[in-house]
């Protein structure tokens, strides 16, 4: 190679360093600056102090202050001392910047950094990590379904559309014509997802929500996890919380199609799911609301009003949602409300109804016993009848409270009865179980330490289990025998209104049988009554067991139970339910 050449292949590295759009920086072990090129002169400038740009170390001293020894400890005789670190350059012209930082040991006595821009590169990845995280802001972990944020956004962007419609916007047309169409909520919620939960664990609860959120993305067709802006309609299906989902459907022409699909979506969930060799059945009540409200959280709220109405229903049904709805949830928020402050505000009191014997030569033994039964004495409203909070107290988790409370306050006045009336005292104390109490986990020791604290016998307690509760349930069956082992008595209650049958009452952890008032009302007219009654009689008898006819009114109910030989009887024949001080008087003039 000639003279000529060396330099004109100089020159050209020369313009190569000039010109590349990369900072390149030649300096000394002690960061003296031997050599940059304009590029790296432009991206350094904005970090060099006083605009000095002679030492490496010095020009990076606020953003990397830990270069310098970083470079006095990489004892390589040469290598990548820093490989691609990023540096903020809050102050450069046109907004903050990000640099790329890398620097090489070239030999014992030089080093070589190279500077890059790639401040649009950082900012695609921020843009891309934030669309990840809205994405995943947006998608329940569990099921991978969008979650109640997506649906929000969904129904705010369908009520933007149809807003747009309204006020002279674009209107869907089809064939030439107008076309009409809506759009519904579907709330859906598991009716027994609890009771999976306690029985098979809460691995077994998510699995099973998996399981139901394919189940629902097979019945709409094709699966959607978004509703397009387009005008053609869509269906958004997603899990909101707990085992609560909702489906949105876009581009209905009737109410009656949204129903037509939540029949489906029952039809489908309600099959049963093979569980770790258990077939559960966990049905599922849906509210249905059609999109004439203007907020998404009103849709969502009408929707999941419409869904408690089908639970309180029965369960695996749909209801559609109607603006009386709305008062009677109102209404309901309002006892709950003042249920809470009842609990706390000695509000609540039991009463307690005479339960009779029918003793072999007609004689009626009044001191048999008595079954507690709560009422709430409002400081404005008055008496409250049970009917309008029980059920309120059900569904808001204060049963169990409630139930706690009344078990307590009768135990206490057994005991007083005991040694104020001696033996015109009641000999049996009948307290109403509720599903949350047998649900609490240790709730039998709940019921021993009542039991201990207040001085009650147990032989002398009776707790009444409603007979679907009992024979539904073998979980409850189980917490059944637990209490029985404290040596208390168990009763089966509204024997004939639900699911077992006479052939099964001896698999049955219970020593009473309580014939139901539905019975005991036709038996004076019904001959078909009067067989049912003595039957079940005649079967508890065999079983061990004592009966005891309900709701009791008349002297001729009264003989025909007593004729079957019915072992106890209860009702306004006999007495109202009493407070305490009325029933003392009542059991001394019996």
């Amino acid at each position: 190679m000639t003279q000529a050449d060396d330099k004109l292949a100089y020159e050209a590295l020369i313009q190569f360093l000039y010109r590349t759009p990369i900072g390149l920086l030649q300096a000394g072990m002690d960061g003296t600056v031997d050599m940059l090129n304009p590029m790296a002169a432009q991206l350094l400038m904005p970090l060099a102090p006083d605009g000095e740009l002679d030492n490496l170390f010095t020009i990076f001293n606020d953003a990397v202050p830990q270069l310098r020894d970083a470079v006095s400890a990489f004892a390589n005789p040469s290598g990548d001392v820093v490989d691609g670190l990023r540096v903020v350059v809050p102050d450069a012209p046109g907004g903050a910047q990000v640099l790329s930082l890398n620097v090489m040991k070239l030999d014992s006595q030089r080093l070589m950094a190279a500077v890059s821009d790639i401040t649009l590169e950082a900012r695609r990845e921020q843009e891309r990590l934030a669309s990840r995280l809205s994405s995943e802001a947006r998608t329940d972990t569990l099921t991978r379904m969008p979650n109640r944020a997506a649906v929000q956004e969904e129904l705010r962007a369908i009520l933007l559309r149809r807003h747009g419609d309204l006020h002279g916007g674009e209107v869907r047309v089809a064939g030439g014509r107008r076309e009409d169409t809506g759009f519904a909520v579907l709330f859906m919620n598991c009716d027994r997802f609890r009771q999976v939960n306690d029985t098979l664990g809460s691995a077994a609860g998510d699995a099973l929500l998996v399981l139901m959120a394919d189940r629902i993305r097979n019945v709409l067709r094709p699966p959607t996890d978004h509703i397009p802006a387009v005008r053609s309609g869509g269906q958004l299906a997603a899990r909101v919380g707990g085992d609560e989902f909702v489906v949105v459907l876009d581009g209905l022409r009737r109410v009656e199609d949204a129903e037509s699909v939540a029949a489906r979506l029952i039809a489908a969930v309600g099959r049963g799911f093979s569980m770790h060799g258990h077939e559960v059945v966990c049905n599922v009540s849906i509210g249905v609301a059609w999109g004439d409200a203007h907020e998404p959280d009103e849709l969502l709220r009408d929707a999941g009003i419409a869904m408690r109405e089908a639970k309180r229903a029965g369960g695996a049904r749909h209801v559609r949602f109607e603006a009386a709805m709305r008062e009677r949830a109102a209404r309901r928020n309002d006892i709950e409300m003042e249920l809470r402050q009842a609990l706390q505000g000695e509000q609540l009191f039991v009463v307690y109804q005479p339960v009779v014997g029918l003793l072999p030569d007609g004689v009626t033994d009044h001191s048999t016993g008595v079954e507690a039964l709560v009422r709430w004495r409002h400081p404005v409203r008055g008496i409250v009848p049970p009917f309008e909070f029980i059920g309120v107290a059900e569904e808001s988790g204060l049963i169990g409270a409630l139930g706690d409370f009344v078990l307590e306050r009768s135990c206490r006045d057994f005991v007083r009865w005991r040694a104020e009336l001696g033996t015109l005292a009641p000999r049996l104390m009948a307290v109403n179980l509720s599903r949350a109490q047998l649900a609490q986990p240790g709730w039998s020791e709940t019921v021993a330490r009542i039991l201990r604290d207040t001085g009650m016998p147990e032989r002398s307690l009776q707790l009444e289990v409603t007979e679907s509760l009992a024979a539904q349930d073998t979980d409850v069956q189980q917490r059944l025998h637990e209490l029985k082992a404290l040596g208390i008595t168990l009763a089966l209650d509204d024997f004939g209104t639900g699911y077992s049958s006479l052939a099964s009452l001896h698999l049955l952890p219970v020593d009473t049988v309580k014939i139901d008032r539905s019975f005991v009302s036709q038996s004076e007219t019904s001959h078909h009554h009067r067989v049912l009654i003595e039957a079940t009689v005649k079967v508890a008898q065999s079983l061990g067991m004592n009966t005891v006819a309900e709701g009791i009114e008349t002297p001729e109910q009264a003989e025909v139970v007593r004729r079957l030989q019915c072992d106890k009887a209860q009702g306004y024949l006999y007495s109202r339910p009493l407070e305490s001080p009325a029933l003392v008087d009542w059991l001394r003039a019996g």
